[in-house]
């Protein structure tokens, strides 16, 4: 098997890492980590999240293989999408930043605060 090297320029892990830490797919690999669904309510759920950002998103993770897409034949045409092995292997740790973020944005503003201050005592 060949070694990849993430720090190399020309390495083909550098568009799987710019994919997996694009914050929608994030967001959308934990909200299908906990089963199938349709893409109506992948939006709803995803605030700020537009039509067209969540399907090119969702094509994007299929061609990937994180995501599966299995359509239904109704009228209108009723569309579910699901994790892959591979997509659930990645969930977890996707999973954890969220977690991370959402316990620590109080520190993040803070410090955040605490730098703009004084950045704006020196000017």
């Amino acid at each position: 098997m060949k070694a990849w090297n993430a720090y190399a320029a020309d390495c083909p892990t550098r568009f799987a890492l710019d994919r997996i830490t694009d914050k929608w797919t994030v967001l959308l690999l934990g909200l299908l980590a906990d089963g199938p669904q349709r893409f109506n309510a992948l939006l709803r759920q995803v605030s700020g999240l537009s039509q067209k950002v969540l399907s090119q998103t969702l094509k994007r993770l299929e061609r990937d293989g994180l995501v599966h897409r299995k359509a239904f034949a109704t009228v209108p045409v009723t569309v579910e999408y699901s994790i892959t092995p591979l997509g659930a292997a990645l969930s977890g740790s996707l999973k954890a930043l969220i977690v991370w973020a959402e316990s620590n944005i109080e520190s993040v503003l803070t410090a955040q605060a605490r730098y703009d201050a004084e950045k704006a005592a020196t000017v």
